[in-house]
């Protein structure tokens, strides 16, 4: 069995929030497969809820394992379930379902729709925050030759990749090298940024882009669609704040 038609699924087929809605629907159904997100990777889901991811754009947990230094070996494969979430979710590609057992792994965290969908609204507003223009997110990452302020405060991954940066790395590629989170990676990148530490394309405040838009992707996700509600959808189970507060510490700790 295959998802994806929204006249089979009663879902709006809009970019940027039918794979989360696909996820909500299947949530409900209990399923167990694979949904694949065009080219940019894909969701394990078991009985309803996600407990694997994969995006080209995020690095995976053996990237991720050499940056924690903390005794938690469940620690890099979080990271990187919502590290590829956050991507996957803001895709504009196709989600297609197919039924099919559960990965061959062993104990996994059990995520449901609504966890990811409220952590990757968290995100998004804080890379707004930091610099609300997406462009460098795929850009290489070019430091000035010239820092125009007296005193500058940095974070140790937004040092680290500035001693990494080489003009020709894209934030994506300088989480893989460094062991981070792709996100860590743009948030610090977009913080470089908005302290003119980083080579960047002129812009229009005028046109600054809104809060909401689809702000935050490695790769253009099409036009965006319109945005996710405040709550999920009736249904949905609810969110794992206990789990989203865990990964916030974290990625706290690695930024």
């Amino acid at each position: 069995m295959a998802h994806g038609d929204p006249g089979e699924t009663g879902i709006p087929a809009e970019p940027g929030d039918r794979v989360a809605r696909t996820l909500g629907m299947l949530e409900r159904e209990r399923a167990t497969g694979l949904l694949r997100v065009g080219d940019d990777g894909a969701l394990h889901l078991d009985g309803g809820a996600v407990t694997r991811a994969e995006s080209r754009h995020a690095p995976g947990p053996r990237d991720l394992t050499g940056a924690l230094g903390g005794p938690d070996p469940e620690l890099p494969a979080l990271l990187a379930l919502f590290d590829a979430a956050y991507f996957l979710l803001g895709s504009g590609a196709e989600p297609v379902f197919t039924d099919g057992p559960p990965p061959a792994q062993g104990p996994a965290r059990r995520i449901t729709a609504a966890t990811l969908v409220h952590e990757r609204r968290r995100r998004r507003t804080l890379l707004h925050s930091a610099w609300p223009y997406d462009d460098v997110d795929a850009a290489p990452v070019e430091p000035v030759r010239r820092v125009r302020r007296q005193r500058v405060i940095l974070t140790g991954l937004q040092a680290e990749i500035l001693l990494n940066a080489d003009g020709r790395r894209t934030p994506g590629e300088l989480a893989r090298d460094l062991g981070r989170t792709a996100f860590a990676c743009l948030l610090a990148v977009r913080g470089l940024a908005a302290a003119a530490l980083l080579r960047t394309r002129p812009h229009d405040p005028a046109h600054d882009p809104a809060p909401g838009s689809a702000a935050g992707a490695l790769a253009p996700p099409g036009p965006p669609g319109p945005p996710l509600p405040a709550e999920p959808p009736a249904g949905w189970a609810p969110a794992d704040h206990d789990l989203l507060a865990r990964l916030r510490a974290a990625l706290v700790e690695l930024g």
